[in-house]
């Protein structure tokens, strides 16, 4: 009896973990849609998008009960812990970046009728293209509980980032040229915020995903960037709603 009993725990742990990559690989395929949507004005994308958020939030809600029933009924240990107290945090990190591609979307409809120069199109396709291979690293890190493919996460992210101040420069330089204005200026600087915060959250996921391999924890857990420009980055907190 025990031993069916602890079969069927493992049953439930490998079923949210196969749940949580799921919806890990709906944020992969949304976050190329969300770039496309912004670079073509795509109003209809946009509010399908948009829409189809409450979905996500249902799935994260119904694996985050999943997991808290466990954690009730079964008082897991050591490693089994380490997975379901992981999987609780990686929910969240994984609903709050569905979150942020409809905030792109909701930025593509502010600037919708703005033309784009090329250079700032070419940057946010690129920043566009590595919050994808982030996010499908630190999914596929995740399902197949691998601390190495989760440690190179990082670096990873350094390239994202870098993208990020590339293209914060160059909305800089848009403006002072007169070809971007102002508001359009401000709503492209928070776009570039919330595909850096998408890294983030792969990051998050992968550091976590080597704490349910050895109990590993950073020594700074999940740090921003000092090289930042302040003022976007303050305009970006208050656009993360």
């Amino acid at each position: 009896m025990a031993e069916e009993l602890r079969s069927a725990f493992h049953q439930e742990l490998i079923g949210i973990q196969e749940g949580i990559a799921s919806i890990a690989a709906g944020v992969t395929e949304l976050i190329p849609r969300a770039t496309e949507i912004i670079l073509n004005g795509d109003l209809e994308g946009a509010e399908y998008l948009i829409l189809g958020d409450a979905e996500f939030d249902r799935r994260s809600i119904e694996l985050e009960e999943r997991c808290f029933q466990i954690i009730a009924l079964q008082a897991p240990v050591a490693s089994d812990l380490r997975a379901i107290v992981s999987a609780i945090k990686i929910i969240a990190d994984i609903e709050r970046s569905a979150d942020l591609c409809v905030n792109i979307c909701k930025a593509a409809r502010r600037i919708y009728g703005h033309e784009l120069d090329p250079s700032l199109r070419g940057l946010i396709q690129s920043m566009g293209d590595q919050a994808r291979v982030l996010f499908s690293e630190a999914t596929e890190a995740y399902l197949h509980v691998d601390a190495v493919r989760s440690a190179a996460l990082r670096d990873m992210d350094a390239y994202l980032d870098d993208l990020h101040r590339q293209f914060i420069q160059a909305i800089f330089q848009s403006h002072s040229g007169d070809t971007v204005d102002l508001q359009v200026a401000v709503q492209l600087a928070v776009v570039a915020r919330f595909y850096e915060r998408i890294g983030d959250h792969a990051v998050n996921i992968g550091d976590r995903t080597r704490y349910i391999v050895n109990g590993w924890v950073p020594e700074h857990p999940y740090p921003e960037s000092d090289n930042e420009p302040s003022t976007p980055q303050l305009i970006a907190e208050q656009e993360e709603v």
